[in-house]
């Protein structure tokens, strides 16, 4: 399932894009639904990213990467992991 950036976070932007300022989790790692797993910053503000479900995270943007609204940053693969 990929993770995206919301476009709502752009509803009061003036500024096209966004930068990825953290990852919460490292590549490969499981998740699950509803964990925080990045934090973009668009323009003066900080929005936390989450799981939308459970399984092993794949990042696709890195740290400083600049996103547009909508972009697959990540995804999370293989819901029945074991605990």
């Amino acid at each position: 399932m990929d993770i995206r950036i919301d476009t709502d976070l752009w509803a009061t932007s003036m500024f096209p894009e966004g930068l990825i300022e953290r990852w919460f989790v490292a590549d490969g790692a499981a998740v699950i639904a509803g964990d925080r797993v990045a934090e973009v910053r668009i323009e003066d503000g900080l929005h936390e990213i989450t799981a939308p479900a459970s399984g092993r995270l794949t990042i696709s943007s890195l740290r400083n990467s600049v996103v547009e609204p909508g972009a697959v940053i990540a995804q999370v693969n293989g819901a029945n992991l074991a605990a």
